[in-house]
């Protein structure tokens, strides 16, 4: 099954026999606070124009637990999360399709979670809400109550200990930015630098300008060329798994499974007694 659907076929979806239930998740990791700006509101965003039927998903409150020693956006409660999937009208039997703001990163983590929590059939809209050409509405729609049951374990979770493992002997990818990477900046976590033996994949590499994903053809070429070779076991963390659920995204899209570091480093760098690896060399 494709993990991503385009605009138009979103829009003929929605006009067919058994629409899709279509989530919005927008969200950005916001640093206004510190310059005294109010932080980005996504119901705000949503209520101010979203694709008819859709139904707004809080990345913070729905799709993460409370931040903490197992990081800043770590899994949720799963009888909460599934409460929430209900609530947005989300059934085992009908297809899923989320959308953010065109930067994809919390449209994947809503993805990722729901695939991981045994949900057969959710894709991400490619490029977001930017690339829908249809009208908008500000309608909140009445939404009946699904029955999605979350079983987690449909795909891969890393924790720490097996991040590290992985960094070994298969292919971890670190997706944050390159200078995060190698600890040349930090602006979130207690430290820079990386998982030792992690290999630099920044996601936002995998897009093209008007944020869809590059063909996969070519997504599949960049991983290999970073190690992804066949068989080879392949991981992903970020700051938050957050923008590493987008990297997994990618991978699924270049035909390569890959699981997630959830905690990521905000958990890892948050422990002073695991390693951290700095500079350009993954060790």
């Amino acid at each position: 099954m494709n993990a991503i659907i385009s605009a138009s076929e979103l829009a003929s979806e929605l006009a067919g026999e058994c629409p899709p239930v279509v989530l919005d998740v927008r969200w950005q990791l916001s640093v206004a606070k510190a310059a005294g700006e109010p932080p980005f509101d996504g119901r705000a965003a949503y209520e101010a124009g979203h694709v008819p039927g859709a139904v707004y998903v809080d990345l913070d409150r729905e799709l993460a637990g409370a931040a903490g020693a197992a990081g800043r956006h770590p899994l949720p409660d799963l009888a909460e999360f599934g409460a929430a999937m209900r609530r947005a009208g989300v059934s085992a039997a009908r297809p899923v399709v989320v959308y953010d703001g065109g930067q994809g990163w919390a449209a994947a983590r809503a993805w990722w979670l729901l695939r991981w929590a045994g949900h057969p059939d959710v894709r991400v809209l490619d490029g977001g809400l930017p690339q829908w050409a249809g009208d908008l509405s500000t309608d909140v729609p009445a939404r009946g109550e699904g029955d999605f049951e979350p079983v987690p374990g449909a795909t891969g979770l890393l924790d720490a200990d097996a991040a590290a493992v992985l960094a070994r002997s298969g292919v971890l990818f670190d997706a944050r930015a390159g200078e995060r990477y190698r600890g040349e900046v930090e602006p979130i976590d207690r430290v820079g630098g990386h998982i030792p033996g992690a290999v630099s994949a920044p996601t936002n590499e995998n897009v093209g300008p008007d944020g869809r994903f590059l063909p996969a053809e070519e997504l599949h070429d960049r991983f290999k060329a970073l190690g992804a070779s066949d068989g080879a076991e392949v991981g992903v963390y970020c700051g938050s798994g957050v923008s590493g659920a987008h990297e997994v995204l990618a991978l699924a899209v270049a035909g390569i499974p890959a699981a997630l570091y959830v905690g990521s480093w905000s958990e890892w760098s948050s422990d002073p007694s695991r390693p951290v690896a700095v500079g350009p060399d993954p060790q």
